[in-house]
């Protein structure tokens, strides 16, 4: 078995300065990064990958993903047997490794199972970042139920189901503790309207605000943050104000709002692919008038909301939140974020920008001695042409994530 890579004759593609560096070797022993630089000594029995003046870069971050969402039937997720799910959920993130993700963070339904799977080398995946449950009010975002359905719970033990129905301070707390001492690195609450749940409009403002201080103050104290879904700008001032810190989607914010999160040090993941997948296929997969609606308010607002983050100065990191048949789509976020954030811009919230949302600074999102070895070779430069990161991989020779070899063709 080999335990040593040494790479030559690449360009380093270094994602905060934006700039490519040539003449410099990396040296991957196991699953980290052993040296960086002009003189590297490698072991004798080290295999060499000459790279031919490719680009040399880490592997991408997907900073909101769903890999329990095997099919659009979200209902349909969380009946079949948790054994199925859990494999359905093993493909799914294969898949996007395939794409040259090497980090996952899930904003709802995988568990810290699938995440030590990876870790084991049972699942051929990305490293996975999980939260456990989304916590949704009654009626909320996650409440799947119709209105005359009045079961209790939504399943919420299934790898399939991607929330959890709680309500009241004191019962919030008791659920932010569970999901933590099940493995959750980060919480997540539903703290405005969705798209997909059918009882509540884009602007309903979910949870009151003792209740996400609550989130806030046990995440907090176990040494996390607490990300929030969110729209409306109304409901985003809100969540800066009680002191979330990652910002999911984002739509709808104005510029004072941005800054203001950009003040207090928050993320932002717009996941602008996920509107424009719904438009072209919602209806051939059974979206109804209402979700079109909902779904076309959030688009509009998409692109100008970049703009707004960006001129604030609001950190945003890379995100996706594609939903069974349509994660065919994934690599289109790219696409749709070069209408208005430039190449470099859009490597950083991919790299960098996502490995401080999972508190993994310096370890992932990086080429650097020390850090994992989640590496990218890219024949071109990304900085010229973000469309490289694109087509499923297409333009990747080589995917390595943790020191192991997903993909090689050189």
């Amino acid at each position: 078995m080999i335990n040593s890579t040494l790479f030559t004759g690449g360009r380093i593609l270094d994602p905060h300065s934006a700039t490519l560096v040539d003449g410099l070797s990396v040296l991957v022993e196991g699953d980290r990064i052993k040296a960086v630089g002009a003189d590297v000594e490698a072991p004798a029995d080290a295999r060499e990958i000459a790279l031919g003046g490719r680009t040399l870069m880490p592997g991408l971050i997907d900073c909101h993903v769903h890999v329990g969402a095997w099919s659009l039937d979200l209902w349909g997720n969380m009946v079949v047997p948790g054994s199925l799910a859990a494999l359905r959920a093993a493909s799914v993130m294969e898949e996007a490794l395939g794409r040259g993700f090497t980090t996952l963070r899930d904003l709802g339904g995988a568990d810290a199972g699938l995440a030590r799977a990876v870790e084991d080398g049972l699942i051929d995946g990305p490293r996975l970042i999980v939260c456990g449950k989304g916590l949704t009010v009654t009626g909320g975002h996650s409440d799947l139920r119709t209105r005359s359905d009045n079961r209790p719970g939504l399943l919420s033990d299934r790898v399939g189901s991607m929330g959890l129905i709680v309500d009241g301070v004191d019962n919030v707390r008791a659920a932010c503790r569970t999901m933590i001492k099940e493995g959750a690195k980060f919480i997540k609450v539903m703290a405005n309207g969705g798209v997909s749940s059918p009882n509540d409009p884009i602007h309903s403002i979910q949870y009151s605000r003792d209740e996400i201080a609550a989130m806030v103050e046990e995440a907090d104290n176990a040494g996390f943050y607490v990300a929030a879904h969110l729209y409306t700008d109304r409901a985003i001032e809100r969540c800066v104000e009680l002191g979330v810190r990652s910002l999911e989607h984002c739509n709808l914010i104005t510029a004072e709002t941005a800054q203001k999160a950009a003040d207090r040090g928050c993320i932002s993941i717009p996941t602008l692919v996920a509107y424009e997948a719904l438009a072209l296929e919602g209806e051939a997969l059974g979206l109804g008038a209402s979700e079109f609606a909902k779904i076309e308010t959030v688009r509009q607002g998409g692109l100008a909301s970049l703009e707004i983050m960006r001129d604030a100065g609001l950190k945003m990191a890379f995100g996706s939140d594609l939903l069974g048949e349509l994660r065919k789509y994934h690599c289109m976020e790219f696409e749709i974020l070069a209408r208005v954030l430039t190449p470099a811009e859009i490597i950083r919230s991919a790299t960098v920008v996502g490995a401080e949302l999972c508190q993994m600074d310096g370890e992932i999102g990086i080429v650097a001695a020390g850090a994992s070895a989640d590496l990218l070779v890219i024949d071109g430069n990304p900085l010229d042409d973000i469309t490289l990161l694109g087509g499923d991989g297409a333009h990747m020779d080589m995917i390595m994530a943790r020191g192991r070899m997903h993909k090689r063709s050189i």
